[in-house]
């Protein structure tokens, strides 16, 4: 039996036929209809390449043909860059190739690993998708699966459109968003060693735009940074960050003002991160300040602080144990 019958064409055939109709599609012409169908055709025999058909593996020769040929022929580039002149079935089959063909490993190198490390604009183009809703969700998934690989998070995390995020969480439209702010959040937490050096050298650029997301008027990015900025905080990698965080006296007043903030979901994420700087150890003198200026007043406020949450003895017992520390500072000898 021959490895490719005549209706299978061969990867190099495949991939040829998928670059040259994607071409006609870019000039956006008369022929389009016909090359968009192509474009289906070819994509679905790609897929069954990588993903095999009716349970059969793959041959790894052909997968290994495959990758190579598009590799070397471009075509990665070219769907990601032209990813909103392809159908919406064709857009799925695009997100199923780059992620399959992401987690091809060959002993433990993972050469398309290693070949968008050497074409970081794939990753660019990537998070620039978030600027286009009919691909933003796509891109989203895609980008996700590039961070699962450190060299990949790596560049994106020390490039400057690392701060796009800070205006993608942000945007008006609900899904993409939140999509946008998974993706966010996978950046910062996954690769633990390399985030924390991340944010060490990046510190006051990073916290600055971060605290306009704790003071954003939508609800939702306000709640989920509140939630990453806890989780970041009191994550043992991140000692240092954490250490320089709750030395300063502003971050303090703005979880203080977040405390009473109209919504209870706020205020109880609010909470765990104003617990570590009334609970540490080594409080700046600023801070002892501040909670000695406050004492009576925030007794009295925690004392009563979500006192529904009955149910959930261990926020009672950390509320309690806050409410002690207050209670005992005391001023500092001049």
């Amino acid at each position: 039996m021959p490895l490719f019958s005549k209706s299978h064409r061969n990867p190099a055939e495949t991939v040829k036929i998928l670059k040259d109709n994607m071409a006609i599609l870019e000039k956006q012409d008369k022929k389009t209809d016909k090359a968009s169908e192509e474009v289906s055709k070819s994509l679905q025999a790609i897929k069954e390449i990588l993903c095999g058909t009716n349970d059969k593996e793959p041959p790894m020769e052909t997968v290994a043909q495959l990758a190579q040929e598009l590799y070397n022929s471009g075509l990665l580039v070219t769907l990601i860059a032209n990813l909103q002149l392809i159908d919406f079935e064709g857009k799925k089959d695009v997100t199923q190739i780059f992620n399959n063909i992401l987690r091809r490993q060959i002993g433990t190198r993972s050469p398309t690993v290693e070949y968008i490390s050497a074409h970081p604009h794939i990753l660019f183009m990537l998070l620039k998708g978030y600027e286009a809703p009919q691909i933003a969700l796509r891109c989203g998934i895609m980008l996700r699966e590039c961070i699962r690989h450190e060299p990949l998070a790596k560049i994106i995390l020390f490039s400057n459109q690392f701060r796009d995020f800070f205006k993608y969480v942000e945007l008006s439209t609900f899904d993409i968003a939140s999509d946008a702010f998974a993706t966010f959040k996978d950046l910062l937490t996954r690769h633990k060693v390399l985030v924390a050096d991340f944010l060490e050298q990046n510190y006051d650029t990073i916290f600055e735009d971060y605290e306009k997301l704790l003071q954003s008027e939508n609800y939702v990015t306000k709640r989920q940074s509140l939630k990453l900025l806890g989780e970041l905080i009191l994550d043992r990698h991140n000692f240092a960050i954490m250490t320089k965080y709750i030395s300063k006296p502003e971050n303090l007043k703005l979880m203080m003002n977040l405390l009473r903030d109209k919504s209870p979901n706020i205020q109880f994420e609010a909470f765990h991160v104003f617990k570590v700087f009334v609970a540490s150890p080594h409080k700046t003198q600023p801070i002892v300040e501040i909670l000695l200026k406050n004492q009576p007043k925030l007794i009295e406020f925690l004392s009563s602080f979500q006192k529904d949450r009955t149910d959930d003895e261990q926020f009672t017992d950390e509320k309690n144990y806050l409410i002690k520390q207050i209670r005992d500072l005391k001023k500092t000898a001049p």
